[in-house]
């Protein structure tokens, strides 16, 4: 019963991110990115980014209870393991390198269901920007938490970042094909 109600739980925070995620996406496509430092935007591929279908793939490869449960160490490596098994590879960069900005990633300012958020020292996955419900590897293990709470204000300004499709990532593999 309790596995019922944790997948109904993770459906329903997924069908409300991607309503909230499509609302933002007709209303700020052209607004999508912060001016990254000079670095930064030297590291950026150019290309499509998510849409709200592959959003939801992401999403759903970290909340769903009944795919087995990650068995990362940290924070980058949950962020990593959850692209991923969505089908969205990139190379491993830990919390500090995906802060600073990688190939395969934009930077940009206002969120969507299933961009990355990161601190220095911490990475998670946007589930609800509205609420601003992030997914990560919290103390008691992966979980969600609200990123304007006192704990994560204290650790400073957050950066959001989005997946860029077809970017060059040597070395990247597919974790699962997205026709399955």
């Amino acid at each position: 019963m309790q596995s019922r109600t944790r997948s109904a739980v993770a459906l329903l925070i997924c069908g409300m991110a991607l309503t909230a995620g499509w609302t933002q996406e007709a209303t700020s496509a052209a607004d999508t990115s912060a001016p990254p430092s000079k670095t930064a935007r030297q590291k950026h591929a150019k290309g499509k980014t998510l849409t709200s279908d592959d959003r939801l793939a992401v999403l759903a490869s970290a909340l769903d209870s009944k795919t087995p449960r990650f068995n990362e160490r940290d924070c980058s490596h949950l962020v990593h393991a959850i692209y991923q098994r969505a089908g969205f590879p990139y190379s491993y960069a830990d919390s500090d390198d995906l802060y600073d900005g990688i190939e395969g990633f934009q930077r940009i300012s206002k969120p969507e269901p299933g961009d990355v958020i990161v601190w220095h020292g911490h990475a998670g996955i946007v589930v609800r920007p509205s609420r601003h419900v992030f997914y990560s590897f919290l103390h008691a293990g992966p979980g969600i938490d609200d990123y304007t709470s006192s704990y994560w204000k204290g650790r400073g300004e957050p950066r959001f970042y989005r997946y860029v499709k077809d970017s060059s990532c040597k070395g990247c593999t597919v974790a699962r094909s997205r026709d399955e």
